[in-house]
């Protein structure tokens, strides 16, 4: 008789439980009353949240101040390349029509501006903005290189659609590496509007936030007037807000938990219309079979 190789023998199962698949198991089952009481619940639960959510957006203040029209003549002047050089300062007056209390947030909004496009979210070099390399430009067509032949930095058409007018690089109008002259370890590529703006947007309309404010009366230092947004009919605005436990004063979240829970309850509702509809057929059928058995046993009785 041959016998069986030992190397066969090593790609037995061992006998056990686990690799025989002998474990015990257990199914869960669950009633009636306790999937419509986890569904009840549920809704419960986010229409709560939604409510508390929604409301705590309407206690918030916000005031948003439009100046597209109003200093179009700072972004006609940047339009071209040779201004890069020449100030231009915009003032706006405006007043609080209500009380903000606590810290506000200053945000500039941009309407009609598509950073979701892929042309326009691949044109950037990871690779140079960690400091790897800076001669990496391969990916940041069409802003690689100047005319000179030097590679750009920052490249890409995200790091170059941040400010408008200059030549070192394109539409800067001061070098990466003196964005704050005030804060030296607040340059380059650590710079926090360069890196809000690199955080590109999903949606055309969109704010980022620029400024603090910490419960002081007034300030002066405003937003670049001349960001140009007529060639793309878009809309500049300058946002002041306030916050709330839960973040900004989006209805998004607070709409989405309520419609969460009318939707669970309208779910939980027709469960138990399905549950009891069955349950009375079930009832009824069981009485006629028990009346139609009480029937032949009195007539094999007989």
């Amino acid at each position: 008789m041959k016998g069986i190789p030992e190397h066969h023998l090593s790609r037995m199962p061992d006998n056990t439980a686990m690799k025989q698949q002998n474990l015990p198991a257990y199914q869960l089952r669950f009633s009636a009353t306790v999937v419509l009481s986890i569904f009840f619940g549920t809704g419960v639960f986010c229409l709560c949240m939604g409510v508390i959510l929604i409301l705590s957006v309407k206690s918030t203040k916000k005031i948003e101040i439009n100046y597209t029209k109003i200093c179009s003549n700072c972004a006609q002047l940047r339009e071209n390349a040779f201004n890069f050089d020449k100030e231009c300062i915009c003032s706006i007056p405006f007043y609080l029509p209500e009380k903000m209390e606590g810290n506000v947030y200053m945000y500039y909004k941009l309407s009609g501006f598509y950073q979701n496009l892929y042309r326009y979210i691949q044109s950037r070099s990871n690779n140079q903005l960690v400091g790897e390399a800076l001669r990496d430009v391969e990916d940041c067509a069409p802003f690689k290189v100047s005319h000179h032949g030097t590679p750009i930095v920052p490249c890409g058409a995200i790091a170059n659609s941040m400010f408008n007018g200059s030549t070192k690089p394109p539409y800067w109008p001061k070098p990466i590496y003196d964005l704050d002259r005030n804060n030296v370890e607040n340059n380059g590529f650590l710079n926090d509007d360069f890196i809000v703006w690199m955080r590109t947007a999903a949606f055309p309309t969109f704010k980022k936030l620029y400024r603090r404010l910490y419960r002081i009366h007034y300030f002066t230092e405003g937003l670049p007037a001349d960001f140009p947004v007529t060639r793309f009919h878009g809309e500049k605005s300058v946002v002041l807000s306030t916050l709330t436990w839960c973040g900004g004063g989006g209805f998004f979240l607070g709409v989405a938990y309520t419609v969460t829970g009318a939707l669970t309850w309208l779910a939980s509702f027709a469960l138990m219309a399905v549950h009891l509809m069955w349950k009375k057929k079930k009832i009824a059928y069981q009485k006629k079979s028990y009346a139609l058995r009480r029937k032949t046993e009195n007539r094999n009785g007989q």
